[in-house]
């Protein structure tokens, strides 16, 4: 399967030329889909991507479809809502032992005292947080094998009656797009409708949170929020479309590019894959077999530096 991460498409989009390589590829003019449930009540709101690819995509309208289960299905609709609680409620208590296994491992990156010693600490302080961030992404999705086990949504009306919709929809298919917005909505909804399997092999585009959806594990960031330590956090497993990619949208304005201590200890805790800053105009490609980060997209590296890692 055929993937391509973009950076975020809002004020310097490069998505045309994406479905034009992707057009190419599958021999013509082709049909695209697009996946826009991360905008939530603005998912209908494709008039600018229209524009801007040249041709009238198929909304996928998976957002709504949801909300129409929902309608139709209420034990559904608490079952998903008792799960997302147990969810945040995982993520808040990961989030406090993550930032005192992140207290320690800053305090020992500057503590003076011999070399040897203090590289040893810190990297069992390292170990540890990897360790923290495994167990937590362990834990979700067991919370999501037991919801399935349950609930079986795939085997309920409603649920089916919609996959076979979008099952049809996509047969017309060439390719699908999957837009940004809020990420555990995108991952949650396409899951209820197992819509990567519907989808099958064709080629996939996508940006901002979309990227993250696609990568083995999605990780938040933001060095500096209204809120909060600052400290990266795993979420849960990804698509794992896309291997050995953490993806980085608004790297620049959620990132503190200049720190090289906070970049090296990002690139460490999340090595081998590596933290690939999706910022305007740029693009990775996945082609099933070999990684292509283009020209102007950056890498985070473990000596701290952030570089083009086109060559």
């Amino acid at each position: 399967m055929a993937i391509t991460l973009l950076g975020p498409q809002r004020l310097q989009p490069i998505l045309n030329q994406a479905v034009a390589d992707v057009d190419r590829s599958v021999g013509g003019r082709g049909t695209l889909a697009v996946v826009t449930a991360g905008w939530e009540e603005r998912e209908l709101e494709i008039q600018e991507l229209d524009a801007h690819v040249g041709f009238r995509a198929l909304n996928l309208e998976i957002y709504h479809r949801v909300e129409n289960i929902f309608a139709h299905d209420q034990e559904l609709l608490g079952a998903m809502r008792e799960r997302h609680d147990t969810q945040r409620e995982l993520q808040e208590l990961y989030r406090l032992r993550l930032a005192h296994h992140m207290a320690a491992l800053r305090e020992l990156s500057v503590r003076p005292g011999r070399h040897d010693l203090n590289q040893a600490a810190v990297q069992a302080a390292l170990v540890a947080v990897r360790a923290l961030d495994a167990e937590h992404q362990r834990q979700v999705a067991k919370l999501h094998e037991e919801f399935d086990a349950r609930w079986r949504p795939g085997e309920r009306v409603h649920v089916q009656r919609h996959k076979r919709e979008l099952a049809e929809i996509l047969k017309r298919c060439t390719m699908l797009c999957i837009a940004g917005g809020h990420v555990g909505v995108l991952l949650h909804r396409m899951r209820l409708f197992d819509l990567i399997g519907l989808h099958g092999a064709r080629p996939i585009i996508a940006w901002s949170a979309g990227a993250m959806a696609c990568a083995e594990r999605v990780v938040l960031f933001h060095d500096n929020p209204p809120q909060g330590a600052g400290h990266a956090e795993v979420y849960e497993q990804g698509f794992g479309l896309v291997p050995g990619v953490v993806p980085l949208p608004h790297a620049r304005r959620r990132l503190q590019l200049d720190d090289r201590a906070r970049v090296g200890q990002f690139a460490a805790r999340f090595a081998p894959a590596r933290g690939v800053a999706l910022d305007d105009r740029t693009r990775v490609d996945w082609d099933g077999r070999q990684l292509v980060i283009h020209p102007g997209t950056r890498v985070l590296r473990e000596d701290g530096s952030v570089q083009d890692d086109a060559a």
